[in-house]
């Protein structure tokens, strides 16, 4: 129950830093080994090959609303890709419902993601963006199922679906 509450909140604030853009403060992660990361491209760029709402949660890291992404239900086998620059990132394998309105995973595939503090909403959060990118993807929470017990609450704006 406890569990529920808690995605309930987060859920919640999230959907509240949806509706308030402009409160939450846009953050551009850096790579992990210090330099540029593989696919970089200007803002003009990324306006010009993405939607406004892909640009506000992938270059911004703005959030979708909840239950928003026809990628939520989805249940078909394939990979989720990064439509920022095509890397896959999770696998159909290794998503479930987690009730809490966006497209859940409990890990990603080797290599894929990289992850930062994100301190936007007066508490910490793990931050989670492709690792080739940049591009934001959503968060890290410790209430997901075994075999990891996380949950990478992921924006479906940032991802492309490929079927098996």
């Amino acid at each position: 129950m406890t569990s529920i509450k808690r995605r309930f909140f987060l859920g919640a604030g999230m959907a509240a830093s949806a509706a308030l853009p402009g409160v939450a403060v846009a953050m551009n992660p850096e790579p992990e080994n210090g330099g540029a990361f593989e696919v970089t491209r200007t803002t003009a760029e990324w306006r010009e090959r993405l939607s406004d709402i892909e640009f506000e949660v992938m270059r911004e890291n703005g959030t979708e609303p909840a239950f928003s992404s026809p990628l939520h239900d989805k249940k078909t086998t394939g990979t989720y890709h990064c439509r920022g620059c095509d890397l896959a990132l999770y696998s159909s394998k290794h998503k479930f419902d987690s009730g809490t309105g966006w497209p859940s995973f409990y890990k990603a595939l080797p290599g894929s993601v990289a992850t930062r503090p994100d301190r936007s909403w007066f508490i910490t959060r793990t931050e989670v963006h492709c690792r080739r990118c940049g591009s934001h993807m959503g968060h890290i929470f410790d209430d997901g199922p075994e075999p990891t017990g996380k949950r990478h609450c992921i924006n479906g704006v940032s991802l492309e679906f490929r079927p098996a």
